[in-house]
């Protein structure tokens, strides 16, 4: 009997998590932050609102997320020129350096995850995800 879609997507992530922060351990990284590094790559300089919806993460746990990132110095608050009451976050050079190393690490992990799939089977994977997730969020 096959498991259901729920259980097997939540165990999926799980171990991903899990080896994800095995690999990462010695980095001193938690929950949160190597997704948001993730985010910045792209958005470096990008608002509070925006990285916590780019990351699927509440504000207030992004406010903590972003405060122990800034303690290690992988990234800096700057007073958003748009909005006085905002902040722009952007990766310092030691935050630059720690998100290719997450990256690397990503990249093994998916190949890992990826290793007995024909390249349609990759893209029909993605595809049906992509479908179920704007399925959820009610934008088909």
């Amino acid at each position: 009997m096959s498991e259901s879609y729920h259980y097997l997507l939540m165990s999926n992530h799980l171990l991903l998590q899990k080896m994800i922060f095995v690999r990462l351990k010695d980095t001193g990284l938690t929950i949160g932050q190597p997704k948001v590094l993730d985010y910045l790559k792209n958005h470096n300089g990008s608002a509070q609102k925006d990285i916590a919806s780019g990351c699927h993460i509440e504000q207030a746990s992004l406010t903590s997320i972003l405060s122990g990132m800034e303690k290690k110095n992988l990234i800096s608050r700057k007073i958003s020129a748009d909005d006085k009451r905002s902040f722009n976050v952007f990766m310092t050079e030691k935050g630059m350096e720690m998100q290719k190393l997450i990256e690397q690490e990503f990249n093994l992990l998916e190949n890992q995850a990826f290793q007995n799939f024909s390249e349609q089977e990759y893209n029909n994977l993605i595809q049906s995800l992509e479908k179920i997730y704007n399925n959820l969020k009610g934008e088909n």
